[in-house]
């Protein structure tokens, strides 16, 4: 949602935001997220630390494949 349609039509992004976050733009570019508040509260909760934050649990399944890495090593010139 552009800055314009926000400011024309807050009851809209207020309704929007009520189903996931709102990302408000400026002259084309991510400015701003609108978010609910429990949704706010979620993401803020108080406790816990970032480990458990990223853990992802409900996701333990995720296969990682890292990408091949652009450098080579070398053994070191003595």
């Amino acid at each position: 949602m552009s800055a314009r349609e926000l400011n024309r039509d807050v009851s809209a992004a207020k309704r929007a935001a009520a189903s996931g976050p709102v990302v408000i733009t400026d002259r084309g570019e991510p400015a701003y997220v609108l978010l609910s508040i429990e949704e706010f509260h979620r993401l803020t909760r108080e406790g816990g630390n970032v480990v458990e934050r990223l853990r992802m649990d409900e996701d333990a399944d995720v296969e990682f494949v890292p990408l091949p890495s652009p450098f080579s090593l070398r053994d070191p010139q003595l």
